[in-house]
């Protein structure tokens, strides 16, 4: 398919995704079964003009003055991919399959370029309902966050400590050209260029050898930042398919236990081949079969509970950015009512001077801060542990990454603007002795 080819057919997914109210990977697969002489790098870029699209879906509507599929993906290419006129106009220039020509109104717009007056949720490119959440904590820096949460995710990895090296595992993967990542020292970062297909991380030798997982450098520091010691008992209650049980039992030197378990058991199903891929002999897994029941012998017993919170998934917009333009506020109210429940459960578990871990990939408030002060209320023998005390198990890095995420009372916000990270809240509460 030529590069025109595949800007129509991006439009023509688009246009689904609006009338069809599907979600952009069922359309895109769709699209694919019907188109089947696509090749994968056709599906792939085809895929990414969408997805890259959906990040700067109101920012490039207000820069073309439209919100049709055919505006929205000719002004992201001007918004996200920086192309001029005439680059654009070579890829919509009314060849056989490909788009219609530019008009002199699209022309106008492109050269122009103009968001003046545009509204914060605009040039931020989120839902305006969520407008007065994202004032609530970034106050006038809102749309330069959304318009950093808009962007393309690099590619983070977690290198295993238990079996390799940082230095061992970026030689084996030394044509991706991974970079040592800013703050965890477990991570290494691969960076993509605009157009460019996600490289195959799962058939990479070091991956199938379980030397590496793909896990964001953000979700890596909130793993660190739990403090979790070797010979520790810790629980992981929302376990899910295992990324940060696999880190705290790397950080556990195999030491000690980490009891891993989910409300829904289906999200437990790929846990068991990461950890036997992984080398990590600390871990059991409770598979539950009602509500809690696999748990209950913990009681008392742990030195850390880790929740990894059901949440809106706000902080992780870069890599879903569908999600965001799907999200409704009766989700965000199920979410902050299901993290109350998880906090309050685990209180039960906790023995004297043991902490809880609460960690959300969210950005807002009612998911943050305001469920750890809603927390503390009920519970009023847990304390919210000093921030700059949580941020000292970075070590020499512990300094500059205080500076770059906000440290507040409640806890810790890292956002990609100010840590390059995905959006990530951490806290520890403390419970008396």
């Amino acid at each position: 398919m030529t590069p025109a080819a595949r800007l129509a057919a991006a439009i023509e997914v688009f246009e689904a995704l609006e009338t069809e109210r599907r979600p952009a990977g069922d359309a895109l697969k769709a699209w694919g079964v019907a188109h089947r002489f696509a090749g994968s790098g056709d599906r792939a870029g085809i895929a990414g003009l969408v997805y890259d699209a959906l990040r700067r879906r109101a920012s490039s509507a207000f820069l073309m003055g439209a919100e049709t599929p055919r505006a929205i993906l000719i002004g992201m290419l001007k918004r996200e991919r920086g192309l001029d006129t005439d680059a654009i106009a070579r890829l919509a220039d009314g060849s056989t399959y490909g788009p219609a020509a530019l008009t002199d109104g699209e022309r106008k717009a492109l050269d122009a370029a103009a968001m003046t007056g545009a509204p914060a949720y605009v040039a931020g490119d989120y839902p305006e309902w969520l407008d007065p959440h994202f004032a609530k904590v970034f106050g006038e820096d809102r749309a330069e966050e959304g318009a950093a949460l808009a962007s393309r995710a690099p590619v983070d990895l977690r290198v295993n400590m238990l079996t390799a090296d940082r230095e061992r595992v970026a030689a084996m993967l030394s044509d991706l050209k991974p970079e040592p990542t800013r703050w965890s020292p477990w991570g290494l970062r691969v960076h993509l260029a605009a157009d460019a297909k996600s490289p195959a991380i799962h058939a990479e030798p070091a991956f199938l050898k379980g030397l590496v997982e793909v896990q964001d450098e953000g979700s890596q520091l909130a793993a660190l930042l739990s403090g979790a010691q070797p010979g520790e008992q810790v629980v992981d209650l929302c376990a899910g398919a295992g990324g940060k049980t696999l880190a705290l039992a790397a950080l556990m030197q195999n030491k000690g236990q980490v009891f891993a378990t989910d409300d829904d058991k289906r999200r437990l199903a790929p846990i068991h081949d990461r950890l036997a891929r992984s080398g990590a002999r600390n871990v059991q897994v409770r598979t539950p079969k009602s509500i809690h029941d696999e748990i209950d012998d913990l009681k008392g017993r742990m030195d850390m509970a880790l929740i990894d919170a059901p949440c809106t998934g706000t902080g992780s917009w870069r890599r879903n950015p569908d999600a965001k333009w799907r999200m409704r506020p009766g989700a965000l109210e199920q979410r902050v009512k299901e993290q109350a429940e998880i906090l309050d459960r685990a209180v039960s578990l906790i023995k004297p001077s043991g902490r809880i871990v609460y960690i959300t990939c969210s950005v807002l408030d009612e998911e943050n801060g305001a469920q750890v002060r809603g927390f503390v209320a009920r519970h009023p023998d847990f304390a919210v542990a000093p921030p700059a005390e949580v941020i000292a198990a970075l070590g020499d890095r512990a300094g500059a990454f205080g500076k770059a995420a906000r440290l507040s009372a409640d806890g810790i916000l890292m956002t990609p603007r100010t840590t390059d990270t995905d959006g990530f809240f951490v806290t520890m509460l403390r419970r008396a002795g």
